[in-house]
C-alpha cells in the first residue's frame, strides 16, 4: 500500500503532535538501519514440489482470508480506491526494482492467471486513563494494516514470480524511487529477514522509507508460495510512520492465510 496515504491517515489524527514526534524521532530510522546490519539470514526458503494447477478466481476467493479466519482485527473483501492500486499505476526509476514496488502496493507479480485482494487492519490497545496525550495518540495508531494479494500462475509462473521478487531485493538493496497512483516514495534501503514458514517458498523483506523531516520508517513485505499460488502481504504500522520504530508483521494473520492454501 502507499505509505504516503497511510502516513496522511496518521497525521490527520493530530498533525501538530505527529510532526513534533517525527522531528524528535528523526534518528530512529538509523536504529532500524543498525538492526538490519549484519543480518546474514536467508531471504527465502524453498523445497521441490510437484507441479500444481493454477487456481481460478473463484477458487482464490474461497482460499482468501475471511473474517472468521482471524481472532482479531478486521478483514475487508472490498478495498477502497486508495488501497486498490492497479499495475499500470506503479512505476520505478529502476526497472529491476519494480517487483518490490508491486508487492508493496498489493499488486501481483508477473502475469497471474487470476488474483484477488484482501486487507486486514488490527485493533490498537486502549491506553490507560493516566497516559500522556502524545503517548495516547501513538497508542491509538499503534496497529498494523496489511494488503493481501493472492495470485495463481500457470506452469512455473509462481516460481518465477518468487525468483523475480527475491532477485529485486538483492539488486535494490541500496534503495529505489517509486511512484504509485501519482504519489512518489523514496525507499532508501531494502533488507531481507527470516523467511516465513508454511509454504514451498517464502521471503520476508523490509523497506526503509524516507518520510517527513528526514526521518525513516519501515514498510514490510512477506511472500509465500504454495504450489501455483503466491500470497503477498504488504504491511505498515500507523505509529511507525510517525516514529520510525520497527514493528512485527502479525504472524497469526499470515499463518491463517497460508493455512487456507492447503
Amino acid at each position: 500500500m502507499r505509505t504516503s496515504s497511510v502516513r496522511r491517515t496518521a497525521l490527520a489524527a493530530s498533525a501538530a503532535t505527529l510532526a513534533l514526534l517525527v522531528t524528535a524521532c528523526g534518528g530512529s530510522g538509523d536504529d532500524q538501519d543498525k538492526a538490519d546490519e549484519g543480518k546474514g539470514k536467508p531471504a527465502s526458503t524453498s523445497s521441490a514440489a510437484a507441479p500444481a494447477k493454477a487456481l481460478t478466481a473463484a477458487e482464490l476467493e474461497k482460499a482468501a482470508l475471511a473474517q472468521s479466519d482471524v481472532k482479531s482485527g478486521k478483514v475487508a473483501t472490498k478495498l477502497p480506491a486508495t488501497d486498490d492500486i492497479a499495475r499500470d499505476q506503479v512505476t520505478t526509476e529502476d526497472a529491476a526494482c519494480l517487483p518490490l514496488a508491486h508487492a508493496q502496493n498489493g499488486v501481483a507479480q508477473g502475469e497471474p492467471a487470476a488474483s484477488v485482494k484482501r486487507s486486514w487492519t488490527g485493533e490498537p490497545v486502549k491506553p490507560s486513563a493516566d497516559t500522556k496525550p502524545e503517548d495516547a495518540l501513538l497508542a491509538a495508531l499503534d496497529t498494523e494494516k496489511m494488503l493481501i494479494n493472492l495470485a495463481s500462475y500457470e506452469g512455473d509462473g509462481a516460481e518465477q514470480a518468487m525468483k523475480g521478487l527475491t532477485t529485486a531485493a538483492e539488486k535494490c538493496a541500496g534503495g529505489f524511487k517509486v511512484t504509485a497512483a501519482g504519489e512518489p516514495m523514496d525507499v532508501v534501503k531494502v533488507a531481507t529477514t527470516d523467511a516465513p514458514e508454511g509454504g514451498d517458498e517464502g521471503a520476508a523483506i523490509t523497506l526503509t522509507v524516507a518520510v517527513e523531516e528526514g526521518a525513516k520508517a519501515p514498510a514490510k513485505i512477506v511472500v509465500v508460495r504454495k504450489g501455483a499460488t503466491v500470497v503477498t502481504f504488504s504491511a505498515v504500522n500507523l505509529a511507525s510512520m510517525a516514529t520510525g520504530k520497527d514493528f512485527e508483521v502479525p504472524a497469526d494473520v499470515v499463518a491463517a492465510q497460508v493455512g487456507k492454501l492447503g
